[in-house]
């Protein structure tokens, strides 16, 4: 393929996880063989719906003295091969940040990989040793069992992240205030940008 299939890119604010709260600059990358129901952008799944963008204009659409991150996501970016991007971003001095399920082999550089393993497909082993975040989606009450076995497979570095399924936050969060009471290795992730009614 030449160049990537790209959905949109915007700026706007890291409404999840680690660095959620600092300006980023989000490109979304069409396809996705994972296939989660609740996802929030099933538009992203079909790769034919989305034009081929080269490297070079997905670089050039970064703003001019930007100063924020660069996160790639999706779909499900690990489709392609990001190295060529990834250097390039990383050659504009900007941080780049990933977003993962992990079921495909990891390619490009980088400086925050937020894994976010799903019961739809398998994660690939190497993915959780690279990752910074685990970031789990809490959609019913056997989803903290199941984020406990992808507990085991990272580091003793890797950020820890419960997060609500939006449609069922109401109903989840409670379940998630206890869970981390208890558990204070792990953490809440809200998806804030909503809340800010914000890409």
């Amino acid at each position: 393929m030449e160049g990537l299939p790209v959905m949109e890119q915007f700026l706007s604010i890291q409404g999840e996880g680690a660095h959620q709260g600092r300006a980023a600059w989000f490109i979304r990358l069409g396809g996705c063989d994972v296939g989660c129901v609740w996802c929030d952008v099933k538009e992203s799944w079909d790769v034919t719906a989305h034009p081929v963008v080269s490297v070079a204009e997905i670089l050039a659409g970064i703003p001019e003295n930007f100063g924020g991150i660069v996160v790639i996501t999706g779909g499900e970016p690990l489709l392609y091969d990001l190295t060529e991007l990834t250097r390039g971003i990383r050659e504009k001095g900007l941080p780049v940040h990933l977003e993962t399920s992990g079921t495909h082999p990891l390619t490009g550089t980088w400086d925050w990989i937020c894994w976010s393993p799903k019961k739809f497909r398998n994660s690939l082993t190497g993915i959780p040793s690279a990752a910074h975040e685990l970031k789990v989606v809490v959609y019913n009450q056997s989803d903290f069992a199941w984020a406990e076995l992808h507990r085991a497979q990272v580091t003793d570095k890797c950020r820890l992240f419960l997060q609500p399924e939006w449609s069922k936050s109401t109903v989840m969060l409670p379940m998630l205030i206890s869970y981390v009471q208890e558990n204070p290795d792990w953490h809440i992730s809200l998806q804030t940008h909503k809340y800010m009614q914000i890409p």
